[in-house]
């Protein structure tokens, strides 16, 4: 893994489990949380908006940068209004600013396709709500 094309200092260097085993992990990760815990996975949920509040309030360090959702300003190709997952940094007081030219290789490129194709499923169907 890298990160703009240079290795990360703490990436995974095995793209077949990022690629493979890991994707699994992360998409079947509600239903492992009720099966070890026997209870709603919504502690997860809880867990994930304490991070981001974290990332917010604790600025990002010098040179590195944290993925939060935010609503898109249509970089990356994410359509502008849509809430999704970028990097960003932090400045500790809840600002923050999406990092700009990071590169996408074809893999993740096809990642951020299909999750824009779902936010806007998802938007459409709550759009009588909005």
């Amino acid at each position: 893994a890298s990160i703009d094309g240079r290795p990360a200092a703490d990436a995974v260097a095995d793209d077949d489990w990022l690629r493979g085993e890991f994707i699994k992990t992360v998409q079947q990760r509600g239903a492992a949380v009720i099966k070890a815990r026997g209870l709603s996975s919504a502690f997860s949920a809880a867990n994930a908006a304490l991070g981001h509040a974290h990332a917010l309030y604790h600025a990002t360090p010098q040179g590195k940068h944290t993925s939060i959702c935010v609503k898109s300003d249509g970089s990356y190709g994410v359509e502008a209004g849509l809430v999704s997952s970028f990097p960003c940094t932090t400045d500790g007081g809840g600002n923050w600013k999406i990092v700009e030219g990071l590169s996408v290789d074809d893999f993740a490129r096809g990642k951020i396709d299909n999750t824009i194709a779902e936010l806007q499923k998802e938007r459409a169907v709550v759009a009588d709500l909005l």
